[in-house]
């Protein structure tokens, strides 16, 4: 199944979740991409480039307004309902707030707000982060407010959560947007008559501030790209702190496999680094070749981008080769890895791991006029290794803001199951 963003406003998003029509105009349904590395993975560690591109299986997030006094949060894919008493909040000293664009979460600042959450000790990790994200930006957004909002607010994904697909970045840059725009710091780009739209790219790049605040909460000191590439979509490139946006990449149909092996990053990324120290004449060859696959991919998402053409793909493929095998080389490779390139390989198909790899995902390029029925035995074979299978696309949309005026049959398949 692939969802463009053009099939994400349907009418039944709004009956899944089991609210009346007549509410739509207080609603805010906002949507974001997760992302995958398509090359330049452990490479970029060492200075080298990395593309990410906008994975199109998306988070999803319902913003209704209230008058309860209660400010409502459901997780459903991590088993969190939780609510908080607005005029309590109101009450706290949010002097840990500093004044300013956008607060910067310290570790101290991180402590208070666990106060405020009022979660139990025993309370996982993964749950606990999500709420203190959502508490951080909802207290620093809406603060400047006469008074706190109360909202019911439901996040949703169709990313699985911990297969380094950027599910995190997803929620934060859904979060943002939704709460800057009831706010009334960014305006609702959505028209009479839209089925879709996006923010003014100044509105993303405030959208992206306060994700990447989100995004700290989290995980202490990300990169930056996961929730970039979820603000903007597409494809970017990454490359000792600095990141552009590829201009018009195109939309490239894959298969995102997860092996649901897990995976330590930090130790994969230790192990490439031991093993460059080890053999230095060897190794720094393999990264400075990983750069020039990433070169001259971008290259070519280029040329696709103005006039694409059937050698082109045959291009991608034999890159997504060459580098799985360089990574294989780096030590990251994992015998679940090997197996989904061996599978694909049988018919026809080009595949890589993607992140750290040790197990994790793997993409599979999907070339124009692929028959859908060997699309099929393709999912059917890697899902009888025990592993799980999406047919989707990458170079997505970012960040969109829908309503909920048109059915779409993918949306239903999609959503039926939540």
């Amino acid at each position: 199944m692939v969802l463009t963003s053009g099939d994400l406003c349907s009418s039944h998003w709004l009956s899944l979740l089991g609210f009346p029509g007549a509410m739509l105009s207080e609603v805010l349904l906002v949507s974001a991409p997760g992302k995958v590395i398509l090359h330049g993975e452990h490479a970029v560690v060492h200075g080298k480039v990395a593309l990410a591109v906008a994975l199109n299986l998306r988070t999803f997030l319902r913003l209704q307004p209230h008058s309860n006094g209660k400010v409502d949060l459901s997780l459903p894919n991590i088993g969190i309902k939780w609510a908080w008493d607005v005029a309590r909040l109101q009450l706290l000293d949010t002097s840990f707030l500093e004044q300013g664009d956008v607060t910067t979460p310290t570790p101290e600042l991180v402590e208070k707000l666990k106060e405020v959450a009022g979660l139990p000790d025993d309370c996982a990790v993964t749950e606990s982060l999500a709420v203190l994200a959502f508490l951080y930006l909802y207290l620093s957004i809406c603060r400047k407010q006469r008074a706190l909002p109360s909202l019911d607010i439901a996040v949703w994904s169709e990313l699985p959560h911990g297969a380094g697909l950027g599910s995190s970045a997803a929620y934060s840059v859904c979060l943002a947007a939704a709460l800057l725009t009831v706010c009334e710091e960014i305006p609702n780009p959505l028209k009479d008559g839209d089925c879709v739209n996006r923010w003014t790219k100044e509105d993303l790049e405030l959208i992206n501030k306060w994700a990447f605040q989100g995004e700290r909460v989290i995980h202490g000191n990300p990169s930056g790209v996961d929730n970039a590439v979820s603000t903007w979509g597409g494809a970017l490139r990454y490359q000792q702190g600095k990141i552009s946006s590829l201009k018009r990449p195109p939309a490239l149909q894959i298969l995102l496999t997860n092996t649901k092996v897990p995976r330590n990053t930090r130790t994969l990324v230790a192990g490439v680094r031991n093993r460059l120290l080890k053999f230095p004449e060897i190794v720094a060859p393999l990264l400075t070749s990983i750069d020039a696959i990433s070169l001259e991919c971008e290259r070519v998402l280029g040329e696709m981008g103005e006039a694409p053409a059937p050698e082109q793909y045959l291009v991608l493929e034999e890159l997504i080769d060459m580098n799985q095998h360089h990574l294989n080389a780096l030590g990251v490779g994992h015998a679940s890895l090997d197996q989904l390139c061996q599978v694909t390989r049988a018919r026809g198909l080009h595949s890589k791991l993607t992140g750290a790899g040790g197990g994790g995902c793997g993409i599979t390029l999907l070339k124009p006029g692929l028959e859908q029925p060997e699309v099929e035995a393709t999912k059917q074979a890697l899902t009888s290794c025990g592993f799980d299978c999406w047919e989707t696309s990458i170079g997505a949309p970012g960040v969109s803001i829908h309503s909920a005026t048109s059915l779409d049959s993918r949306v239903q398949q999609a959503l039926d199951g939540l």
